[in-house]
């Protein structure tokens, strides 16, 4: 079973991370556990997800994309563009190919972590969150992103979808079609 790899998982990421990054995804399966007893999702799997979900982030951009290409990952032309979500991508096929995971719900949290998707799951959602709101982050507004979280998972999603939008339109970079989607379904969804 996947969640009882924690400690192999913790020397890969070890290997594979700086001493910022491995402070971080600590800090994310942390909360996302904390999470995950607060909405009644599975503890374990969001710790396990919460710890692996930058596995690929501190790797280098061309072994990235290199890695993403030979195991069969298509890239859009606006993934292509956006370097920032590929660690995402890569991590789950690096996680699904090289460490044989094999619990999907782990896999598919890694894999929507930075742009989210319509209809996610409950995993999804959380981890999605956590990342934003892990004890290590101080950007402005996180206490506020942190009360939401605890309120609505939803609510703490748009938030979090707003600032990243915001963010790559401000830079004049390609926006996540996913991202939208996913942004636009949590607002419908907000209204009914």
């Amino acid at each position: 079973m996947d969640t009882e790899r924690n400690a192999e998982f913790l020397e890969e990421i070890k290997k594979k991370l700086n001493p910022d990054r491995l402070y971080h995804s600590l800090n994310v399966a942390d909360e996302a556990k904390k999470l995950a007893l607060h909405y009644g999702a599975d503890e374990k799997k969001a710790f396990t997800a919460g710890l692996v979900h930058d596995i690929m982030k501190n790797t280098p951009k061309d072994e990235m994309l290199d890695f993403m290409l030979s195991h069969g990952i298509k890239l859009t032309d606006v993934e292509k563009a956006n370097d920032k979500i590929w660690h995402a991508m890569a991590g789950e096929a690096y996680l699904r190919d090289e460490m044989h995971v094999t619990d999907e719900e782990i896999l598919s949290a890694v894999r929507w972590h930075t742009t989210a998707k319509r209809h996610m799951t409950l995993l999804e959602k959380i981890v999605f969150t956590a990342d934003f709101i892990s004890a290590d982050r101080s950007y402005p507004g996180v206490e506020d992103m942190r009360k939401k979280a605890y309120i609505s998972l939803e609510e703490a999603m748009i938030t979090g979808l707003e600032f990243t939008l915001c963010q790559r339109i401000q830079q004049g970079q390609p926006v996540s079609e996913e991202s939208l989607f996913a942004y636009n379904t949590l607002v419908i969804e907000r209204k009914n």
